[in-house]
Formats: structure tokens, C-alpha cells, sequence
């Protein structure tokens, strides 16, 4: 490909993309809100935008073939502090896309779009929305704009639903894990399929105690090839019996689904977990 867009550049997991991107595409745009980037690849531009200013993005996106969208406030925060980067900033991407022809937007959803679900339920891709935050609903508004933008414009869309892209430190990682090399897997796929239009695809690794099923996005050619399984008895032994009547246990979208509307989540995490895309 000629040109490849990512936001979110600075964050952990568009770190760890933007090496990977850079050697699928003859140019790469990383963008973000930090000052710095530090080391660039030969191949690639750092871009400071705010991803509400549709004047500081819609520029980034000419020519490009495809935008990874990665940006955006990774916590649950008041209402107000969302819209702008997560709403307003999904509208302008993918509007800004459809203005400059570019062909396909990869899209870092998440479980928290249907984390209100009981975790003895395994969902598939088809399953309704069910947020869990406004964090959550910000993922249902993204990814139900993408079904619009191909019913209605024909930009093609996938969303990655992510679980929990970290180092698997609690109980509920041994299910929700996605490695970093499944990540990067992940991604190429969205990318290199020859035909999308609209698809939903859980970020996970291929975990024995996975509770989503990706079986209707096989389309997609993504085949995890790493497994929590192997972390799973040191894990256990750490934690005492998990409460089932704590949501954060029972529910997909772990501490997400137990905190108040608003109420920032990440600090509920044991050690190294955080659950999305960045």
C-alpha cells in the first residue's frame, strides 16, 4: 500500500502496531496528541491532531488507503470528557475517510461494547449491544457509524473488539488475553483481506477459556496462535475464590462493568492488566 493512517500512535498498543504498519505500506502517518514520537521508522511521519478537529485530521487522510484508529481516551470518564475524542473523533474519521476515498477503516472497538453480558454466556460477533460504561457506548456508537458508512457510503470498516492486550496478571486474563503477537496478527488480517465490507472480530488470543466466539469472522482469515492456558495455574493460586456476584467477575467487562457511570476503571486492575487499545 501507499499510505497507511494510525492514531492513537503514542499509546501502548499503537506502539507496538507502528513497526508492523510500516512495513505493509510505502508511507505511514502516526498520529497523536504528544509532542514527541521520539525514533521514527524510515518510512514514517509523526503528525500532532486532536482527533475532535475535523481540520487537524481530514488533511492527514488524503491519499491514504486505509486508517488504523486506535486514538482515543482509554478509561471510563464523565460524559463531557468523552464526547469530543471518542465520539466526535469517531464521526470525524470516518467522515474524513469517505471525503478522501480511502478504501477501508480498522477500528479498535472493544468488549466493553457488549461488557454487560454475563461471562457464562459465550457471545458471538451478532450478539446486541450491551455497554458497560460510556466508555463502552462510545465503542457502540463508533462501530454503528462503520455499519452506516458502508450501508449507506460503501468505506468498508472492521472492528476489533478487544479484551485485554496485556501481560495476564489476574483470573480473568487467562480467558480475555490477546498477546502482542496476535495483536499485530489481528490488524494484518483487517488489512489484508481482499473484501470486509462490515466485520466484528474479538480481540483474543486462542485461549482455551476464551468466552467470545469469533467462529462467523473466519472471513477474516485470523487465526490466534498463542494460549493463557499456559498461565493459568500460577494465576489461580494467586487469587483467592472469586465473588460471582461482583460484576466485575461476572461480567465481560470485568472492573468496567462494576464502577459507576463516569468513574475511571483502570485503577481496579491487578498489575499490568489494562483491557484496551492503549
Amino acid at each position: 500500500m501507499k499510505k497507511l493512517v494510525l492514531t492513537g500512535a503514542a499509546g501502548n498498543l499503537g506502539t507496538h502496531l507502528r513497526g508492523p504498519l510500516a512495513a505493509l505500506c510505502e508511507t505511514l502517518v502516526s498520529t497523536d496528541i504528544v509532542d514527541d514520537l521520539g525514533a521514527l521508522a524510515d518510512n514514517e511521519t509523526y503528525v500532532k491532531a486532536d482527533l475532535s478537529n475535523m481540520d487537524e485530521i481530514a488533511p492527514l487522510l488524503e491519499g491514504a488507503d486505509m486508517v488504523v484508529h486506535f486514538g482515543a481516551i482509554v478509561d471510563e470518564v464523565p460524559f463531557e470528557e468523552m464526547l469530543g475524542p471518542n465520539f466526535v473523533g469517531a464521526y470525524n474519521i470516518w467522515e474524513a475517510a469517505y471525503r478522501h476515498g480511502v478504501r477501508r477503516v480498522v477500528y479498535a472497538s472493544s468488549i466493553h461494547a457488549v461488557g454487560m453480558y454475563p461471562k457464562n454466556e459465550a457471545i458471538g460477533i451478532d450478539v446486541p449491544h450491551r455497554p458497560d460504561t460510556f466508555y463502552g457506548l462510545a465503542k457502540c456508537f463508533a462501530e454503528d457509524l462503520g455499519r452506516m458508512y458502508w450501508e449507506k457510503r460503501g468505506l468498508e470498516s472492521v472492528c476489533l473488539r478487544i479484551l485485554s492486550c496485556a501481560k495476564v496478571s489476574n483470573p480473568r486474563a487467562v480467558g480475555s488475553w490477546l498477546s502482542f503477537d496476535d495483536l499485530i496478527l489481528l490488524v494484518r488480517r483487517a488489512i489484508d483481506t481482499p473484501i470486509t465490507g462490515f466485520s466484528i472480530v474479538y480481540g483474543v488470543s486462542d485461549n482455551d477459556r476464551a468466552p467470545v466466539d469469533n467462529s462467523a469472522a473466519r472471513h477474516l482469515g485470523y487465526r490466534p496462535r498463542d494460549n493463557a492456558e499456559q498461565f493459568a495455574e500460577e494465576i489461580y493460586a494467586k487469587f483467592d475464590p472469586l465473588d460471582p456476584a461482583d460484576p466485575s467477575n461476572y461480567r465481560h467487562g470485568g472492573p468496567f462493568a462494576g464502577i459507576p457511570l463516569g468513574q475511571s476503571a483502570m485503577g481496579l486492575f491487578h498489575f499490568e492488566d489494562s483491557d484496551d487499545e492503549s
